[in-house]
């Protein structure tokens, strides 16, 4: 059977957790911060007991604390184990993470998460890359964990993440816009149903998800553009829409901490 150890039991660290075991992985979770409640999910106190006989690890932390988690975490991951990061970050931290594997001489996976898990869980589509990527993928795809690998080092499928995410952030604020703007002429129902008809036929729910979605999560989407605007600018294209995409999450994360989401 297959170990799996979860650090980071949040919202889409739990998610994969109870997934996963229902698939019939050996689960095993650690989070400080968070009490799982899963019986099917052994949670243990120290990084180090989560982490013993664990074929993968999965860390599903923050962007912020994925280097820190790292750094506590390698000297307790098995040799022939998978390091496997999904978290949002920078190209940069990424390599950063994996240099830090292979000093131990461990494989590490850059596990980019291309859709929100609460959606569809542990079976959410992921892109890896990095020299555990292979690994990775034919490790967690027994349970129904779809893994495309790409071609590159640490850092490209965390690189094609922040491309994507100049287009569906930039999306979300354009809607956020026209309907702001439609809302204030009486007319916000009438867009929606024109947004919705363009989008296709499950343009209504798109829609609904990008406008909810934003206001619930617009800390973490903030960090995302302001990641993906530091992409741009490093290439040399031209980045206008995403400096304005950015200008909208931080507004979203300015009207939520003065309560006005």
């Amino acid at each position: 059977m297959t170990t799996i150890a979860i650090l980071g039991l949040g919202e889409a660290g739990r998610r994969y957790a109870r997934g996963l075991a229902h698939a019939g992985a050996d689960v095993r979770g650690f989070d400080p911060a968070h009490d799982l409640g899963d019986p099917d999910v052994p949670q243990f106190s120290t990084i180090a007991d989560a982490l013993a006989g664990a074929d993968v690890a999965l860390s599903l932390v923050t962007g912020h604390a994925a280097a820190s988690v790292a750094r506590d975490a390698l000297p307790h991951v098995a040799a022939d184990a998978v390091y496997a990061d999904l978290n949002t970050a920078a190209p940069e931290l990424k390599q950063r993470i994996a240099r830090l594997a292979a000093d131990r001489g461990l494989a590490m996976a850059d596990v980019a998460v291309l859709a929100p898990v609460v959606r569809s869980g542990h079976r959410t589509p992921l892109l890896a890359s990095g020299p555990g990527a292979q690994e990775f993928a034919e490790r967690v795809g027994p349970f129904e964990v779809p893994v495309e690998v790409v071609e590159g080092e640490a850092g490209e499928a965390a690189r094609l993440r922040l491309l994507r995410s100049v287009f569906m952030k930039g999306l979300a604020a354009l809607v956020l816009e026209g309907l702001g703007a439609a809302r204030a002429a009486g007319a916000e129902d009438w867009l929606r149903g024109q947004m919705s008809a363009e989008l296709g036929p499950d343009g209504a729910a798109l829609i609904h998800r990008l406008v909810e979605g934003s206001q619930a999560h617009a800390v973490r989407r903030e960090h995302e553009v302001r990641a993906a605007l530091a992409a741009l600018e490093s290439s040399g294209q031209p980045a206008d829409m995403t400096r304005a995409t950015l200008a909208w999450f931080e507004r979203l994360v300015a009207d939520r901490d003065h309560g006005h989401d």
